[in-house]
């Protein structure tokens, strides 16, 4: 094989798992014509036609969908352990991908790098963030930060976070002739501003658990919302209650400007955890992150 070849094999990848040259070719740092052209010529060479080109879309071949299958892992391997080679470097360097959803990225992951970055100037972090639930091996970073109960059985998880509670508050406004709900059946004598679930699409049905009773409610109002950050708002703008992060609330309740209700019913459940493929090799950078991150309480 030419060493040529090699270069090839790992456009046709980025071609093969962005879905587009355009897109492939801006994150390769190519122009669209030079991408094609080597695709083009891979597939000359092997003689055989890997991808289907329309003017509107793009599909793997079946050889394609081999080609793939056989070429991903080994250059998983080759990019594991270049990683490696980091770690003779006398300092941490290099780029770690972290995916997580708002609340966890604001509250957990940012505080560390204000202080973890200035110091170490030759790490960069790009973060992701997503409200759903990220396939971290199929996105290709590096890792994730999620509650723990949501962390899959074959990944290292890491507690980064003390135990999380979640919180049913409304505006003095919105309770201003309105009877205080006492259990979470009552919610639905109340407008309450649903919370439109990424992953599924569906709408999230409120959990709550007292004295070893657990119930799921799923409420009604005029406002279906898929912003954590919004739906505060929304409670501040006395336009229902609204189920969300305990911390998102705190000062708003503490000022008066939110109520809090049914807090005997919200116990607090297990914290976010950061989690990573446990085949991974820690390159001095990510080590040095995730003892930063990791929760001593």
């Amino acid at each position: 094989m030419r060493k040529g070849d090699f270069s090839e094999l790992a456009m046709f990848i980025e071609v093969a798992e962005q879905g587009s040259f355009t897109r492939a070719a801006a994150k390769l740092g190519l122009s669209q014509s030079a991408l094609s052209y080597a695709v083009r010529m891979l597939e000359e060479r092997l003689k055989v036609r890997l991808i289907s080109r329309t003017t509107r879309s793009l599909s793997l071949t079946d050889a394609g969908e081999r080609l793939l299958r056989s070429l991903r892992p080994a250059f998983d391997h080759i990019d594991s352990e270049l990683a490696a080679l980091t770690a003779l470097q006398d300092k941490p360097a290099g780029t770690i991908r972290i995916t997580t959803f708002r609340h966890a990225a604001r509250t957990v992951l940012w505080p560390v790098l204000l202080k973890l970055l200035p110091e170490y100037p030759d790490i960069a972090v790009e973060i992701n963030v997503d409200e759903g639930l990220t396939d971290i091996v199929a996105g290709r970073f590096d890792a994730g930060i999620r509650v723990g109960e949501q962390v899959e059985k074959d990944m290292v998880a890491v507690r980064v976070s003390p135990d999380v509670r979640m919180a049913v508050v409304g505006s003095p406004s919105y309770f201003a002739g309105r009877t205080i709900p006492q259990t979470p059946r009552e919610l639905n004598d109340h407008k309450c501003v649903s919370y439109r679930q990424s992953t599924s699409g569906g709408l999230y049905a409120w959990e709550f658990e007292s004295g070893g009773v657990e119930l799921d409610v799923r409420v009604n109002g005029p406002l279906i919302i898929n912003d954590n950050e919004m739906l505060v708002n929304a409670a501040l703008g006395g336009l229902g209650l609204v189920y969300t992060f305990e911390s998102q609330v705190a000062k708003y309740v503490a000022d008066g400007r939110l109520i809090r209700v049914l807090e005997d019913w919200c116990p607090p459940f297990s914290g976010y955890h950061l989690y990573y493929p446990s085949r991974r090799q820690h390159t001095p950078a990510f080590a040095l992150l995730l003892e930063a991150l990791r929760y001593k309480g």
